[in-house]
């Protein structure tokens, strides 16, 4: 979905400089709260999986949805990931408004890839909005699964390169 070569790269790390322990948990959470989002991410198309191949019946499905950590009580794929849909968005939102700004006054020579970080969290949710048509198709006629399946590879392909993409070290 990305184009590699348009990414800008933030300035180079300072050969000479290590991160402090406290950059070092700020990046570490980062990572932490991606990793539960490629998890649940990973859950999802399992299910769907699942639910193509007909091995999984509506009762088991709703075993293993309720074991999800971020189902928020809810009981079939649909709502499931549509609660997974509002979490990334959150969670850009939340970059966005809060994380990116202090970023940026921090220091000006990441306001290309900020810049880009946030045009990506846009294309991001235009995907959010298709996957949450197809679910919707997928209510209306069940038993074609391909749109359905279609929205969460595209989701997969955006997401995880933007997350890699955002992970890049700004120090060693």
């Amino acid at each position: 979905m990305w184009d590699e070569s348009t990414r800008p790269t933030g300035p180079a790390p300072d050969p000479e400089r290590t991160c402090t322990p406290h950059e070092q948990a700020g990046g570490r959470h980062l990572i932490d709260v991606h990793d539960g989002l490629r998890d649940e991410l990973a859950r999802i198309h399992d299910l769907v999986d699942q639910v193509a191949t007909g091995t999984l019946d509506a009762g088991t499905a709703r075993s293993h949805i309720s074991t999800m950590t971020m189902r928020q009580n809810k009981w079939t794929l649909g709502t499931y990931c549509q609660a997974y849909c509002r979490v990334v968005t959150t969670h850009h939102t939340l970059e966005d408004q809060s994380l990116f700004p202090h970023l940026r006054d921090a220091d000006p020579r990441l306001a290309p890839v900020i810049d880009r970080l946030e045009q990506e969290h846009h294309v991001i949710r235009d995907v959010l909005e298709g996957v949450d048509r197809a679910l919707v198709a997928f209510v209306s006629g069940p038993d074609d699964v391909a749109e359905l399946r279609s929205a969460v590879d595209l989701l997969s392909d955006t997401l995880l390169s933007h997350l890699a993409y955002e992970e890049r070290p700004a120090c060693r």
